[in-house]
């Protein structure tokens, strides 16, 4: 990560992070098959280094606000260190195409973490969730999480302070949206959104079984199946 954070990571080799850790080269490869498997593990460093710091907040507070708005400022303290390498290396996880996303089916592990953690951030508090929603809105409340990580990397203020307060704002903002969501009327529009994000979110076409393909196959099965 300090060789990341000084030179960048297009231009940080693995033959230089294999010599700065003193092992051969062969060694490193023989554990990460290349950057972005090290890249995994630091996304998986920073799931788990969440996971500890949200511990005190959801033993303590059983307001869905509250809940919510400790676990997106705690994951804002966790990952301020890396604040600059995370403006350097945004270009690559931007990429669709790239393992690097936290889209990707790479990333699915680190994806899964955080999310789990929403999903006891809703079901510690006193939010009345209908159980159609129970694994949808978890996923809804990290893509929200991901527009707050969208929004600090690109915050110059003085210690993220506006990052701090769209948290604030956010969490009082999604807070709402769950508790309208267990009135049946607009329980649709929840499923809506998902699928929404689902089927369009960039990166999420490597996850995802394409519609069209789905369907082409279909076709083709049936085409070939003996009447």
């Amino acid at each position: 990560m300090r060789l990341f954070r000084e030179r960048g990571y297009d231009r940080t080799t693995m033959r230089a992070i294999a010599q700065e850790a003193g092992v051969s080269v062969g060694n490193a490869y023989y554990y990460f098959a290349g950057k972005e498997h090290l890249i995994q593990g630091f996304y998986d460093r920073i799931a788990a280094e969440h996971r500890a710091a949200v511990r005190e907040v959801l033993d303590r507070e059983t307001d869905l606000t509250a809940r919510l708005t400790g676990v997106l400022k705690a994951w804002l303290d966790v990952a301020t260190p890396y604040h600059e390498f995370a403006v350097q290396f945004f270009k690559n996880a931007a990429d669709p195409d790239s393992p690097l996303s936290p889209f990707s089916a790479e990333s699915e592990h680190a994806r899964a973490e955080a999310i789990d953690v929403h999903r006891e951030v809703l079901a510690g508090s006193g939010a009345r969730v209908p159980e159609e929603l129970r694994d949808v809105l978890p996923e809804l409340m990290w893509l929200s999480q991901m527009g707050l990580v969208l929004y600090w990397i690109f915050d110059r203020t003085e210690g993220r302070e506006r990052s701090y307060r769209l948290a604030e704002r956010g969490a009082r903002l999604t807070a709402r949206g769950v508790t309208l969501s267990r009135f049946r009327v607009l329980r649709p529009l929840v499923h809506d959104v998902h699928e929404l994000f689902t089927d369009f979110l960039p990166g999420m076409a490597r996850v995802l079984p394409d519609p069209a393909r789905a369907e082409g196959a279909h076709a083709s099965a049936d085409a070939s199946a003996p009447e």
